[in-house]
């Protein structure tokens, strides 16, 4: 059976940090991207990771920001790899990779499931993040809405996901794994240690 991957997102203190990694999170997010609640500082981030095993993936959030600002922020900030979370072309992708980073790009289900076929195909290399229309809002998407249209690659479902749920949308969507933010807050913008550690042992209870 394969383990679901678990990335927890919107990380901004070094208890949250330590719990994710101790219950075994396959990424931790930061969000870089203005106007979030939860968005921190690169140097502050540089911080958090500092230590933390290799083989953690430690993630950028951004959304519509211009390449360079992304590139440098990213840069500044010491993150392995930078997820584009808004309206960016493959393009901007293809620069982060040549630049040295894992990339993961995030798509609304229906702006994906909207897709033509060969605009699915032209995204079937790389590694995808389905979310639900507003992200870090605390919503689900109905994963019907990717029946034939789901990703053949590496996935991961976000948008909503709870210690409650995220183990049955897992098995009904197929995804390789789960991204969750607001799902482990006591309120909103403040992460929980409790509730990362029942997260991730929830997805990983998932079936493979």
């Amino acid at each position: 059976m394969t383990e679901r991957y678990v990335k927890i997102c919107g990380l901004s203190t070094p208890g949250t940090v330590a719990a994710a990694v101790e219950a075994g999170a396959d990424a931790l997010g930061f969000i870089f991207a203005p106007g979030s609640v939860r968005t921190v500082e690169p140097a502050m981030v540089r911080q958090l990771i500092a230590g933390i095993p290799e083989a953690v993936e430690t993630v950028g959030v951004f959304r519509n920001q211009p390449l360079d600002v992304v590139l440098s922020t990213a840069a500044a900030a010491g993150v392995s790899t930078v997820q584009l979370h808004g309206e960016e072309p493959l393009a901007d992708i293809r620069a982060a990779q040549e630049a040295g980073y894992r990339t993961l790009r995030a798509f609304s289900a229906p702006t994906y499931a909207a897709l033509s076929s060969a605009g699915r195909a032209e995204w079937a290399r790389e590694r995808i993040l389905l979310d639900a229309v507003d992200p870090g809002a605390g919503e689900t998407f109905d994963p019907s809405v990717l029946a034939g249209r789901a990703p053949g690659g590496f996935w991961l479902l976000a948008g909503g996901l709870t210690v409650d749920n995220v183990a049955a949308l897992l098995n009904s969507s197929g995804a390789t794994g789960a991204d969750v933010s607001s799902g482990v807050e006591s309120r909103r913008g403040v992460k929980d240690t409790g509730l990362i550690r029942a997260f991730i042992a929830a997805a990983r209870s998932a079936a493979g």
